[in-house]
């Protein structure tokens, strides 16, 4: 009779369809396939990648290469690297620094407002209104206008003779001869109006889209427990919307700090440099008096001061996040 014990002696073979030496075979396969994948994702990404590379990145390098020569427009003498002395001279140029304050009395002028109307808007016409969808179509109009196309016909509205504006006011008996664009004490607000009127509707979406994603039974319960119209916003809407609200904004600010054409076209800076953000004093710096390497510096700075607010948001958004 055969014994059934196995000599030990005896080398051990492995069955070919679930031995060891399979499992190694698929091991190493297994080991290899996530380089395979890191380059087939790179090759998918790539003509994404490269126009950022081309259009972004390459602009950014160059500009901050230039911030730190004397390049000048219609000059016959080489281009020299002068190191920081553009920095240095922009630290002394007053009318740089009033730009910088013009711009944060727009941006945040404009990005308040903007946010307070389009939560309003937003949680109307997330009721169940009649013409609810004609209403969100409508809503949107200015967001799918050209700044420069608004600019124009914001122009038309603030025109001094016959402008829309002030023939209603001249129709209520309240004036109607006011230069909107020209006086040194409206030519701001008017173009902060604009800048509202034209950015809330891509805020409502956004916000919309937020306060569609918040489940109704929760207002259902704070209703059952007798909690009111504001107490139910306070306690189920803004946790819900919260996080949307904080990125909107954030990215609203650096939008209007970095606006150009909407205010170019409505006043070009004026008057008296009254709505001269420094996107617009570095334009004028540049392609007006030809000084390329001291705009390029004043893009440098305002590209750190808005890298400096990014980073201040995401360690906070980060921070909120490890903390939930």
């Amino acid at each position: 009779m055969t014994s059934a014990v196995t000599d030990p002696a005896r080398p051990r073979r492995t069955d070919r369809t679930g031995g060891s030496g399979t499992r190694r075979r698929l091991d190493r396969r297994a080991d290899s396939h996530p380089a395979h994948a890191d380059r087939g994702a790179w090759f998918l990404v790539l003509p994404a990648l490269v126009p950022i590379l081309l259009l972004s990145v390459g602009p950014l390098l160059y500009g901050i290469a230039l911030a730190f020569t004397d390049s000048q427009s219609g000059r016959t003498s080489p281009t020299q690297w002068v190191g920081v002395l553009n920095f240095r001279d922009l630290l002394h140029d007053r009318l740089f620094w009033e730009s910088f304050r013009i711009g944060l009395l727009w941006a945040v002028g404009v990005t308040v407002p903007q946010f307070l109307l389009a939560l309003g808007l937003a949680l109307l016409l997330n009721l169940n209104l009649r013409l609810r969808g004609l209403a969100r179509a409508l809503a949107i109009i200015p967001w799918a206008m050209p700044e420069v196309v608004v600019a124009v016909m914001w122009r038309l509205v603030y025109h001094p003779d016959a402008g829309v504006l002030n023939e209603t006011l001249s129709g209520l008996g309240l004036g109607g001869d006011t230069d909107w664009l020209s006086g040194l004490a409206t030519a701001l607000p008017a173009v902060i109006l604009v800048g509202v009127w034209a950015g809330m509707p891509q805020t409502t979406v956004a916000l919309l889209a937020g306060l569609q994603n918040t489940p109704h039974e929760l207002h259902e319960a704070a209703a059952l427990d007798g909690a009111g119209a504001w107490r139910r916003f306070l306690t189920v809407t803004w946790p819900a919307i919260r996080p949307v609200a904080l990125s909107v904004t954030a990215l609203n600010f650096i939008w209007n700090f970095n606006s150009f054409a909407l205010v170019y076209v409505l006043t070009g800076g004026g008057p008296g440099g009254r709505t001269r953000l420094p996107m617009l004093f570095a334009y004028e710096e540049a392609f007006r008096y030809g000084q390329f390497g001291y705009a390029a510096a004043m893009g440098c700075v305002m590209v750190a001061v808005i890298s400096v607010l990014l980073a201040v948001y995401l360690a906070g958004r980060l921070k909120g996040g490890d903390e939930q």
